[in-house]
């Protein structure tokens, strides 16, 4: 059993990676393995609509954090946790930036595995960002990972999370929580034949 867990975070070593790390910790005391990927400081590229993804199955981008995540997913995961600090109530733009063609391009190789999403913040904003990576997981059949509360936790200086208490407890409950989700997930409903349906006719 296998877990990716994304920083979106331009620090790698920074409140978003320490709060993922704690769920990876958490992961790992339940025998399960897991990868951080870090989108680290360069630019990240949007999706464009281009259809590349649709023709050739990967994106016409070739940035490593696509990449990293694409080769994973592709090996084989069985959860997927998504980190994110918040900026202007939102998460990171590069993130979205990646998630979106991560979805688009290859989204279907992570239906039915459980997801969840970790956010931090200096002050506020942490439920709007958390609600933005959340719809990730909710369109494409993905059972979202809850806790004992929204997984949040509250720093702005490298290491401040630690302080939060509640905080990083809410991390470890979640990693336990994801590990008791993905060895209870033995088999999954079958999909129906989607229908798209336009507003404009």
């Amino acid at each position: 059993m296998k877990v990716l867990l994304i920083n979106g975070s331009p620090r790698e070593n920074g409140n978003t990676s320490r709060a993922l790390k704690e769920v990876a910790r958490s992961l790992n005391e339940e025998g399960v393995e897991t990868q951080i990927v870090n989108i680290g400081k360069k630019p990240v590229p949007g999706c464009i609509a281009c259809g590349w993804c649709g023709r050739e199955g990967r994106c016409t981008f070739h940035d490593d954090p696509y990449h990293q995540v694409m080769r994973a997913v592709k090996d084989g995961i069985d959860g997927l946790v998504i980190g994110s600090p918040v900026y202007y109530g939102g998460p990171n733009g590069s993130l979205c930036a990646l998630l979106d063609r991560v979805f688009y391009s290859f989204g279907n190789q992570l239906q039915f595995k459980p997801g969840a999403s970790v956010v931090v913040c200096r002050r506020g904003g942490a439920s709007a960002a958390f609600d933005r990576l959340n719809k990730y997981f909710t369109i494409l059949n993905m059972p979202v990972v809850s806790s004992q509360y929204w997984n949040m936790v509250y720093g702005q200086t490298p290491g401040q999370v630690e302080q939060d208490e509640e905080g990083m407890q809410t991390m470890r409950t979640l990693g336990r929580n994801m590990a008791w989700m993905i060895k209870k997930l033995d088999n999954h409903p079958t999909p129906e034949p989607h229908v798209w349906t336009n507003f404009v006719r």
